[in-house]
């Protein structure tokens, strides 16, 4: 599925579209030059999924993890990794992210996901951001249900 948006408001609608066909246990690979809005998108789809919380980029922190505490709640956690700053694999499995791949009843999103993809399973969702103007995007967005 091939998206364009030329505005904030219709980014978040996308988003709201994609957060409505995720259940637990997916894993969404965001693919995008610096600045294209991929933290920004992650910001979206966690309200749309119900979250409260103030979603901050993880390049430096590597993983932040998301909870939702209402018992009615679909999905109960989100997974927000950004894999910017590893040069390796080996890194991941050294810091023990690999293990934050493996949880059935969360959603994990990764940003610059490259070095992760030999370890992920193959049903991934892949979204890619092409910038195309100040507000312009253009989303790839590959085996979503």
């Amino acid at each position: 599925m091939e998206v364009a948006t030329i505005s904030t408001e219709e980014t978040q609608k996308l988003a709201e579209q994609i957060a409505s066909r995720l259940c637990p246990g997916d894993i969404v690979l965001l693919e995008g030059e610096l600045g294209a809005g991929k933290t920004t998108f992650v910001r979206f789809l966690v309200q749309f999924l119900g979250f409260s919380n103030r979603v901050q980029s993880p390049t430096f922190v590597l993983a932040r993890q998301y909870i939702n505490n209402e018992p009615s709640a679909f999905i109960k956690v989100i997974n927000h990794l950004d894999l910017y700053r590893l040069s390796s694999a080996q890194e991941l499995e050294d810091l023990g992210l690999t293990e934050i791949f493996c949880q059935p009843d969360a959603i994990t999103i990764i940003e610059w996901p490259s070095i992760a993809k030999d370890l992920l399973p193959a049903n991934v969702i892949e979204i890619k951001i092409e910038v195309l103007g100040e507000t312009e995007r253009k989303f790839y967005v590959q085996n979503l249900r």
